[in-house]
């Protein structure tokens, strides 16, 4: 028998309220947790209970043992790592996404989703500037948006060589270079891990942690063979981008494959007062991006592009005769992500995008960025306190002299709990990092995370 709405809805309503409630304590709420996970685990451990409980009190349960332990990350005075919030229209669409329960896999069995999600991704295309044939999947994060826009990347310079991977593997085959400036995020590197590609080879980046052109074209011209060039657009501590253009000009000559990490920076693309800062972009062939760093989407959704026609199936695509494929029309979402299984992730994004607009895209990188000047500024203004990088987009660095003080400074901070700005290593130096995500951040919450800030530099 199909479950009756009566099943669920003791259950949802009280997720309901507690969602509420926990919305409601983000403007006043300390943002640290209170709870260790240690402590928590005593609290949702032991004997698993012998028999069922009621659903609803389940959900009680969840919610009140668990608030201790929450980071107030949805707070427009959170400023760690590189953590967006979640916008309304698609914290609706998620929790629309888990009652629907769709595998998002298939166009035949799934259209309304694949319908979606297509859509999406046109419109993503056309946000960023994008090639509008490039092929687009949704993905867990920016980790695997990396993985797999390089595993097509990997399939695509082979097969250049002449090199079967698909029935060869990679042992045998021509070696791949891998090119990256010397500041790239780690996931790239875990990225090559995964694909079997070992170590890249550094090129020199600038004091913004930009990649040296001249450096990768030096590079270039010492090897030859199947090569991938990384590009960043959005250093994690500068925001800085590299000359993708030129980049991408050089990597042409040579053959290679050009990826783009754009992990946050990439949406500098939707906003003309930022769209200079990645300039050339579109002459990559393939993008990687997270949907809930910048465009404030529930975790997971991150996305990539690949606009070589058919490189991203050749890597991800499978095959099996209980698949049924939908006549006509474009690939089937699995076909261009590594899971067969999977949420339709791309649902919030569409309602995101659907709710913002065009021009509601490129407001909400400008506030992101308006607010990471603000705070630099702010910061700048406290004596004592160095800007240590050129604030272009949403990222600021700033130390308080030497390390010692700067790690003093920073738990300090993070104690008193009004705002969260996360410690970090730069440049061979201690730092207190900002990152500005959260597209409900306000000139209130850029006052009181700088009024934090001054007491915990008073001491």
């Amino acid at each position: 028998m199909t479950a009756r709405p009566e099943d669920y809805a003791p259950a949802l309503d009280h997720a309901v309220a507690h969602t509420l409630a926990w919305l409601a304590s983000l403007p006043d709420r300390p943002v640290r947790p209170r709870a260790t996970a240690d402590e928590l685990g005593e609290v949702f451990g032991g004997p698993l209970p012998p028999g069922p409980s009621a659903a609803a009190d389940v959900v009680d349960l969840l919610a009140r043992q668990a608030e201790p332990g929450l980071m107030a990350m949805p707070s427009g005075r959170f400023f760690g790592w590189v953590i967006g919030g979640t916008l309304p229209a698609a914290l609706g669409a998620d929790w629309l996404v888990s009652a629907w329960d769709q595998n998002a896999a298939m166009r035949y069995s799934t259209p309304a989703t694949a319908a979606i999600e297509q859509a999406a991704a046109d419109w993503i295309l056309d946000l960023l500037g994008l090639p509008g044939h490039a092929d687009v999947g949704f993905v867990t994060g920016a980790t695997m948006a990396n993985f797999t826009g390089l595993a097509a990347g990997r399939q695509q310079v082979l097969a250049d060589a002449g090199w079967d991977l698909d029935r060869d593997g990679l042992t045998g085959g021509p070696r791949i270079r891998v090119l990256v400036g010397a500041e790239r995020h780690t996931t790239l590197d875990q990225a090559l891990r995964y694909l079997g590609l070992g170590a890249p080879i550094e090129v020199p980046a600038d004091d913004q942690g930009r990649i040296g052109v001249d450096a990768l074209a030096a590079e270039l011209a010492r090897g030859s063979g199947p090569t991938i060039v990384c590009l960043q657009a959005g250093n994690i501590h500068s925001g800085a981008y590299d000359d993708v253009g030129a980049a991408c000009a050089l990597a042409r000559k040579h053959g290679a494959w050009v990826h783009v990490d754009g992990a946050f920076g990439l949406w500098a693309a939707a906003s003309p007062a930022t769209r200079h800062l990645i300039s050339g972009h579109e002459l990559a062939d393939s993008w990687a991006t997270d949907a809930h760093k910048t465009l404030n989407v529930p975790y997971d959704c991150g996305i990539v592009a690949v606009a070589r026609p058919g490189a991203l199936p050749a890597a991800m695509g499978m095959q099996a005769s209980y698949l049924v494929r939908a006549d006509g029309g474009p690939s089937d979402p699995q076909d261009r992500v590594p899971e067969l299984s999977r949420r339709a992730r791309g649902v919030p994004v569409w309602a995101a995008l659907r709710s913002l607009g065009r021009s509601g895209v490129a407001d909400l990188v400008d506030g992101l960025v308006r607010n990471a000047r603000a705070l630099a500024d702010g910061l700048a203004a406290i004596e004592g306190v160095t800007i240590l990088n050129d604030v272009v987009f949403t990222q600021v660095c700033a130390s308080f002299g030497d390390d010692a003080r700067t790690r003093e400074v920073t738990a300090r901070l993070l104690a008193d709990g009004t705002c969260w700005m996360s410690g970090s290593r730069w440049h061979g130096r201690d730092v207190l990092r900002v990152s500005v995500s959260n597209w409900s951040t306000d000139d209130t919450d850029v006052a009181a995370s700088l009024a934090a800030v001054r007491r915990a530099a008073a001491g």
